[in-house]
């Protein structure tokens, strides 16, 4: 169940959902073993040079190895980039947990 984290400079044209959806879309098309991609967005109302970045954080798993990640990242900032619509500077990162990370569906009693 990987987390993605969308953080853009507020000066950008962005349909933050929609993005959301689409980079969804790459990982489940890089990697069937995904779970649903918990997406947020975050737009920044104080910044410093236009700019967008995509944080993305996936279980360790025996075949996300360096060529799993270089290929994924290919291909995560071509879809960043078919959404984008203004000029900007594009960051993107994939990190990995470890066994000490769990994630729960909680229910209110």
């Amino acid at each position: 169940m990987p987390h993605v984290d969308l953080k853009f400079t507020s000066d950008l044209n962005i349909d933050a959902t929609a993005f959301l959806v689409a980079i969804e879309t790459v990982i489940h098309g890089h990697d069937t073993s995904t779970g649903e991609v918990k997406g947020r967005a975050y737009p920044a109302e104080i910044f410093h040079h236009t700019h967008c970045l995509l944080e993305i954080s996936m279980l360790t798993k025996s075949h996300r190895d360096d060529a799993y990640t270089q290929d994924l990242l290919s291909k995560l900032q071509t879809e960043m980039e078919q959404q984008l619509s203004q000029p900007c500077l594009l960051s993107l990162g994939i990190e990995y947990t470890d066994d000490n990370y769990i994630t729960t569906a909680f229910t209110p009693a």
